[in-house]
């Protein structure tokens, strides 16, 4: 399948847009990519965050393909569990443990449960999903994220040492995410 016969949508974590992040880089190398833009109140609240998912789906025609990063698959999985669109797939990458304790510049667990963020679905999701998970997370071990790609009936992608896989990881370009995508398509 070309990639003009589906649409990529960027979900970005609780950070939004980082201009030096390989979300937005693929996302300026990609002919037909939209992506989820940033909440300008209830920056917390999951419900808001599912909601901009499905308005911006609503604006898209044809099948989507979904490429998530760290709090962003968290909620894709919220929004697979309530709502449905012709996804063809999902590139699901780092996703946080929200049974962990985060490094105090995020937000607490209690915090993420007041605002709608768990519990977590774990059922299968309806459409085909990679997991991409690093070995040297700080907010999910590896362990975790291979209970959530289990659960989620994704494929597990075993990345290495790639930190929270973002800018202060090293990651500004990350040239794998295109071939996990074109993976998903078969």
């Amino acid at each position: 399948m070309a990639s003009k016969d589906f649409t990529v949508l960027i979900i970005p974590g609780l950070r939004d847009h980082v201009a030096d992040h390989w979300q937005t880089r693929l996302a300026a190398r990609l002919s037909n990519c939209r992506t989820v833009p940033p909440l300008q109140a209830d920056k917390l609240s999951l419900a808001a965050r599912v909601a901009a998912i499905q308005s911006e789906l609503e604006r898209i025609e044809g099948p989507v393909v979904l490429v998530a990063h760290s709090a962003g698959v968290l909620m894709a999985v919220h929004w697979a569990a309530l709502r449905s669109a012709p996804i063809l797939g999902a590139l699901l990458a780092t996703p946080p443990d929200l049974n962990s304790a985060w490094p105090p510049q995020y937000p607490s667990p209690q915090t993420l449960q007041d605002n709608g963020w768990s519990p977590l679905p774990r059922g299968p999701l309806p459409f085909p999903s990679i997991v991409a998970a690093s070995s040297n997370d700080h907010l999910a071990s590896l362990e975790a994220v291979r209970e959530m790609a289990r659960d989620w009936g994704a494929t597990l992608v075993e990345l290495g040492a790639v930190g929270h896989l973002n800018p202060a990881s090293g990651y500004g370009d990350w040239p794998q995410a295109e071939e996990l995508i074109q993976a998903l398509l078969g």
